[in-house]
């Protein structure tokens, strides 16, 4: 046996490992692109933040296609749950189901361990051809410098809405409807998508770091003394009237469908406040509040507390709530409401 002769590998087998190399490091790559919990040297009890914006956008998004698609067909399948506190029907139909089994599989299949509150439950039957995503970075836009960022995923709540306004799209008022995604981080609305699908407009927010091209540049005007109050279309004699009583009679109130609808006419200066008087859910309302605290707003019930939206809070935020793109709006507005005794919940 001659040990001085050297060893040969041949060429083609410098190949095959150089390809199986390859394949590995790609794997890992994708696993930790598409699923944090096997992201490759990380701690799977935390969650990588810039990630879960990203996939939050894409699911309002994709949630969004659900609501489009089913609103072509002839038949909604559209049920009722039951009487609204102010007696206004409050339906489902199969848009809701769709788009929830979308938007809440598909973060769940990227994030297993997210803890998701979405107001409806899967059905199976809706959910069998659905189509989910991966994560796609190109749906921030180009300007938008966004941090990695982990948290502890025991700190995380996600509240979906899957279709906002669902009363307003069995009347075909498509511009009401909105699909919407907020996280939450140790109770405080931290990133909010609030996603108009007929209008494919998407307006997002992730508190102290980055917003959508829509937030940038805002100005608002601080003058409280020509209040304009958007209030829902289900109780709007009631709130006028208090709305009258409150602000003035220089106070004009408009009417429209959907909480999400309603925060962005506010963002959106067409409106300066957003008055809701009675209960409402908080994933109604999550987005919107993650949204108007990210440009300098803020919302808050009747009683300008802070709404909790905790993993265990419950879902119902019973004393109504202001919402205005300014603080020092909100400051005024809640000192005559409190003033007035109008609202004593």
């Amino acid at each position: 046996m001659n040990f001085g002769r050297s060893i040969r590998i041949n060429k083609c087998g410098f190949v095959i490992l150089g390809v199986l190399f390859t394949c590995i490091l790609y794997y890992l790559w994708s696993s930790g692109t598409n699923n944090v919990s096997y992201t490759f040297g990380k701690n799977p009890n935390e969650i990588n933040l810039r990630k879960l914006l990203i996939g939050s956008i894409q699911a309002a998004q994709h949630g969004g296609f659900e609501v489009v698609a089913v609103s072509k067909s002839r038949d909604l399948h559209e049920q009722s749950k039951g009487k609204t506190k102010e007696g206004a029907n409050n339906p489902v139909t199969d848009a809701d189901y769709r788009s929830n089994c979308v938007m809440k599989n598909g973060l769940l299949r990227i994030f297993p361990k997210l803890k998701i509150i979405s107001e409806e439950d899967d059905r199976q039957e809706q959910c069998a051809d659905v189509q989910l995503f991966d994560l796609d970075p190109t749906v921030l836009h180009e300007s938008a410098t966004v941090p990695d960022e982990r948290v502890s995923i025991d700190d995380v709540a996600v509240w979906i809405d899957p279709l906002d306004a669902t009363q307003e799209y069995t009347e075909r008022l498509h511009e009401y409807v909105t699909t919407m995604v907020c996280v939450a981080i140790k109770g405080v609305p931290t990133i909010g998508i609030i996603h108009n699908p007929f209008l494919m407009k998407t307006t997002w927010a992730w508190r102290d770091r980055a917003l959508s091209e829509s937030l940038l540049n805002l100005k608002y005007d601080a003058d409280v003394k020509h209040p304009t109050i958007i209030v829902s279309r289900s109780h709007a004699g009631a709130v006028k009237e208090q709305s009258k009583q409150i602000f003035g009679e220089n106070a004009q109130v408009i009417t429209a469908g959907g909480a999400g609808f309603k925060v962005l006419q506010v963002i959106q200066n067409n409106a300066t406040a957003y008055l809701h008087t009675t209960h409402i859910k908080k994933w109604d309302i999550c987005a919107g509040d993650a949204i108007l605290g990210s440009i300098g707003g803020r919302m808050t019930d009747l009683h300008n507390e802070n709404i909790a939206y905790q993993r265990d809070a419950p879902p119902l935020n019973s004393n109504g709530l202001l919402a205005t793109a300014l603080t020092v709006t909100h400051e005024a507005y809640i000192k005559r409401i409190v003033d007035s005794k109008v609202f004593i919940p």
